[in-house]
């Protein structure tokens, strides 16, 4: 599937809403599970994307990862709603995709994938279009590796939260367009977004 299709599809796929800014979306072809992640979605939305702090989200022997706080509450909103799916043995694949804050929990999506389907982490993909800043701190392995953060180039949500703070983007960057060719906040519109993913053709 193309970005520009995988995309429009995480925009207008029906979601389901769990707790006050958790809304996903599942399906599943051909055994590939494929997990979307609405966009922000009301002020609540916006004020988790500001509820930065980083806190311990997971252990892995002596290292312990971090995460932004509000990003990590949405996504334990949605964990159990989606783990028996991400479990299923007849799974091939994974893809978790999301638009900007969507984008965010895909990122958690991903690891959880990652982490708890170990035979099938060499097809287990994510794309966060719009993608801010989740992790914090040091990123020593390689769980992340198949994640691609795509980025209208002066995207002003993909700037966010300030690396100055410790925040780091995961896995790969895509940067399409052209730097000017929008304010930052255009850069972030879904519809200025698709135009350049159909011009890539990717």
């Amino acid at each position: 599937m193309k970005l520009y299709d995988l995309f429009e599809r995480c925009l207008y796929i029906p979601y389901f809403q769990t707790g006050k800014s958790a809304n996903y979306a599942t399906e599943t072809k051909d055994n590939v599970l494929y997990l979307y992640f609405e966009k922000s979605d009301g002020e609540n939305d916006w004020k988790i994307n500001f509820d930065f702090p980083a806190v311990p989200y997971r252990r892995s022997g002596k290292t312990v990862w971090f995460a932004h706080r509000g990003f990590f509450n949405v996504w334990k909103e949605i964990e159990q709603k989606v783990a028996r799916e991400i479990l299923s043995k007849r799974l091939k694949g994974i893809t978790c995709v999301g638009y900007s804050h969507g984008a965010a929990i895909a990122v958690l999506c991903f690891e959880y994938a990652w982490f708890n389907r170990p035979d099938l982490r060499k097809n287990i993909y994510g794309y966060g279009f719009g993608c801010p800043r989740v992790i914090w701190g040091e990123i020593p392995d390689n769980r992340w590796d198949n994640f691609t953060v795509i980025r209208n180039i002066d995207d002003a949500v993909t700037h966010l939260p300030p690396a100055v703070l410790g925040y780091k983007h995961v896995g790969k960057m895509l940067e399409i367009g052209e730097k000017e060719r929008y304010t930052p906040i255009d850069a972030h519109r879904s519809e200025n977004i698709l135009t350049e993913l159909k011009r890539l053709n990717i």
